[in-house]
């Protein structure tokens, strides 16, 4: 015979209504309690019926996630955390890429909404009042982006690119120039603010390698000694281009990025940059649409970032 709920109650010493929530909201379960009951499913194999539960809850058992870029490897590593956290409840998770068109996103959003229970939005390009409409439309929890009355999970960008600047003015630097990245991205702004008017603001760059090695070339123009790159692809795209123009790294003119992607210690030298907690942010976003889902209020949560300081950084040749 099939292995019920109830089986699964009983042999974990738990109520019906907890195994339920272990499964399907493990952020409202004591960790504890939830380790017990996961336990217990795996060893009586227990399969939760999709298709009654749907019909007694409502629900499709779906969660959507839409990013701006899968090609970023930002990106992924959040992919995971949503994954994981699904996962573990038995839910299936659909991945949208809105190929960072506004349009697209909001579009993306809707045409989910009636697929599945919830959707996370990563990085969101759309304007507060359309993501209002979208949260209204159905469940919705943010990812690197606030909205009054929207569920969001921040990565403290503004603090990450302070431990940036003070990583390099006790390094002796005095003059940085900040390789920008998209205008209308929230997180762009956010890591203007932690810079506090320490660094020469160059421009609008697309987050990637190319923009990065367009936007060394600019900086060069500049005379700073230090280049602080939007994230860790416009690093890269700048490490490039000083390598080809014969600048060493540190030794002449110090990087930083921001993310920690996997490449951030594959290059030459290694990337100094700021750790984001991308996998931890996709699983909390799951917890707080957890919590949507069971008539709880919009939360905000933020998780802090950490320096990881490499070999791209060193002090400058000379005081200017």
């Amino acid at each position: 015979m099939a292995v019920t709920i109830r089986d699964v109650a009983r042999q974990a010493q738990v109520s019906v209504s907890t195994v339920s929530r272990a499964l399907s909201a493990p952020g409202l379960v004591k960790e504890a309690t939830r380790q017990r009951v996961l336990e217990v499913v795996a060893g009586l194999g227990y399969q939760p019926n999709r298709a009654a539960r749907s019909l007694i809850t409502g629900r499709t058992g779906n969660l959507g996630i839409v990013v701006p870029d899968l090609l970023n490897p930002f990106f992924p590593s959040v992919l995971r955390g949503v994954q994981t956290r699904a996962g573990e409840a038995g839910t299936s998770v659909f991945f949208t890429d809105s190929r960072e068109d506004p349009d697209t996103e909001a579009q993306l959003v809707r045409t989910m909404s009636a697929q599945v229970d919830g959707v996370v939005l990563c990085a969101s390009l759309l304007s507060d009042d359309t993501i209002a409409e979208l949260a209204a439309l159905t469940p919705l929890v943010l990812i690197n982006r606030i909205v009054p009355g929207v569920s969001s999970v921040l990565m403290d960008s503004a603090s990450g690119m302070d431990q940036v600047v003070t990583h390099l003015e006790a390094l002796g630097h005095k003059h940085h120039a900040y390789l920008g990245g998209p205008a209308a991205a929230w997180s762009n702004n956010r890591r203007i603010q932690g810079l506090a008017g320490r660094a020469h603001l160059l421009g609008s760059f697309d987050p990637n390698f190319d923009g990065g090695y367009r936007a060394a070339e600019q900086a060069l123009e500049t005379g700073a000694t230090a280049f602080i790159a939007y994230n860790d692809l416009i690093a890269l795209g700048a490490l490039a281009h000083l390598a080809e123009r014969g600048i060493k790294v540190p030794d002449e003119i110090s990087v930083t990025g921001f993310d920690d992607i996997l490449y951030a210690t594959m290059c030459s030298p290694p990337l100094t940059t700021v750790h984001m907690p991308t996998e931890t942010a996709g699983e909390v976003a799951v917890d707080l649409l957890a919590t949507l889902l069971d008539g709880g209020p919009a939360e905000h949560r933020e998780l802090p970032t950490t320096l990881v300081v490499r070999g791209s950084t060193a002090k400058p040749r000379m005081s200017v």
